[in-house]
């Protein structure tokens, strides 16, 4: 019998293996943690105006809401949000059984699993761990260093928002990592269609009707996970 050879499993992380987005209860759940970080939320409306006269820009608007929130605190102070956030997901059943079970195949066929998130590395990497991913690319942030004590979140994009062509170019990066593997990628908006459509393998998943539309016209199949 022929040997079947691995694939590189690339899967999206908020409405493709979770159920919602995960920024905003990340965000909310630290200010609750922090009640002194309540009063600057006042500044999430201005910074969700300054998205729609800004050009819609995702990624400022992610920058500003990272910090409204969380800006100027210490490295130790966010980790320790990140690891009960994130060791709280299973219990708040945030992940979609379907997706996990599409997870598991992947592992056990000996497939390379790729977490591809616009979300921040504030806590995407521990998912990653957490679902046993082999790598983790996400949207990074920057932190100022200070010399006489610990780091401090800036909140600035440290790379580019992780969202629409910009996974295109992280896809073409992992073709450098895995040499001759077939890319299988899964993800459910409109703006993962650029990179589905570089997959050799593709499935839009839990897709707005506008979504299905435009991948059907690609060619790319689509199915509900629940």
């Amino acid at each position: 019998m022929a040997e079947t050879r691995p694939c590189v499993a690339v899967f999206d992380l908020d409405g493709t293996l979770t159920w919602q987005d995960t920024l905003l209860p990340f965000l909310i759940g630290y200010a609750a943690r922090h009640p002194s970080r309540l009063l600057r939320l006042w500044r999430l409306p201005v910074a969700i105006i300054g998205y729609f006269t800004s050009g819609c820009d995702r990624g400022l608007l992610k920058s500003r809401l990272i910090r409204a929130v969380m800006s100027g605190d210490s490295r130790s102070t966010v980790d320790a949000w990140s690891v009960a956030f994130v060791g709280s997901l299973g219990r708040r059943r945030v992940f979609r059984p379907a997706a996990l079970a599409m997870l598991e195949v992947h592992r056990s066929a000996g497939d390379h699993l790729v977490l591809l998130s616009a979300s921040p590395d504030l806590y995407v990497p521990r998912i990653g761990r957490l679902l046993g991913f082999e790598r983790t690319l996400c949207t990074e942030i920057e932190w100022r260093k200070v010399p006489s004590g610990e780091d401090r979140l800036d909140g600035a994009l440290r790379t580019p928002n992780r969202r629409g062509e910009e996974k295109s170019l992280c896809l073409a990066w992992l073709r450098t990592q895995y040499h001759n593997l077939p890319v299988v990628a899964y993800g459910n908006s409109r703006s993962d269609l650029p990179h589905l459509r570089q997959a050799d393998r593709a499935l839009l998943v839990n897709g707005s009707a506008a979504a299905r539309r435009s991948a059907a016209a690609s060619g790319i199949p689509a199915a509900d996970w629940t």
